[in-house]
C-alpha cells in the first residue's frame, strides 16, 4: 500500500480517518451539489428579479469565469470566479473584495451559468459566516432565457 504524505496537507480540514473514508467512497459532482442543496436555499430567476426590483438584495454574486461574464451578465453583479471566492470573501486576505466582505448579513444571491457552481459557492459563503445567502436556480442561462436585463 503506498504511503500518502500527510493527509491533512491534502485535505486541509479533514482528519485522516475522514480522508480515507472519502477516498474509498468518492462522490460525483452532482452528488456534491445535491448535498449542498440540503442546506442552501434556492430561488428562481423570477424570484431573484422580483427581489432586485424591490430593493431587497444587497449583492448579486456571479461566480462564473471572466470569459463567461464578458459574454453577458446580470446588471450590477459582482464577479467573483469560484476559484477565487474564498480569498475574495475573506476580509483578511489581500484579495478581499469590499463589495462582498461588507455584506456578510445582507441578502446575497449567487449565480453561475446554470446553478451548480453557484450552489457550491453559496455553501462556501455560508461556511465562511455569510448569513443570508441563496442560490439562483437556473443561473444566468435561465435569467437570459426569461428575457431579463443583461449587460
Amino acid at each position: 500500500m503506498p504511503v500518502i504524505a500527510s493527509p491533512s496537507i491534502l485535505t486541509g480540514i479533514l482528519c485522516p480517518a475522514c480522508f480515507l473514508l472519502l477516498a474509498k467512497n468518492p462522490q460525483s459532482a452532482s452528488q456534491i451539489v445535491a448535498e449542498a442543496r440540503q442546506t442552501i436555499p434556492e430561488i428562481t430567476v423570477a424570484q431573484a428579479k422580483e427581489e432586485l426590483d424591490q430593493g431587497q438584495v444587497g449583492l448579486v454574486l456571479d461566480v462564473r469565469e471572466p470569459a463567461e461574464w464578458e459574454k453577458g451578465h446580470i446588471p450590477g453583479v459582482v464577479l467573483a470566479p469560484r476559484g477565487m471566492l474564498e480569498w475574495y470573501a475573506d476580509s483578511t486576505t489581500p484579495y478581499a473584495k469590499p463589495e462582498l466582505t461588507t455584506k456578510r448579513d445582507a441578502r446575497i444571491i449567487v449565480a453561475c451559468a446554470s446553478g451548480g457552481r453557484s450552489m457550491l459557492a453559496a455553501e462556501t459563503l455560508k461556511k465562511m459566516g455569510y448569513t443570508n445567502v441563496v442560490n439562483m436556480a437556473g443561473g444566468f442561462n435561465e435569467w437570459s432565457k426569461q428575457g431579463f436585463p443583461v449587460e
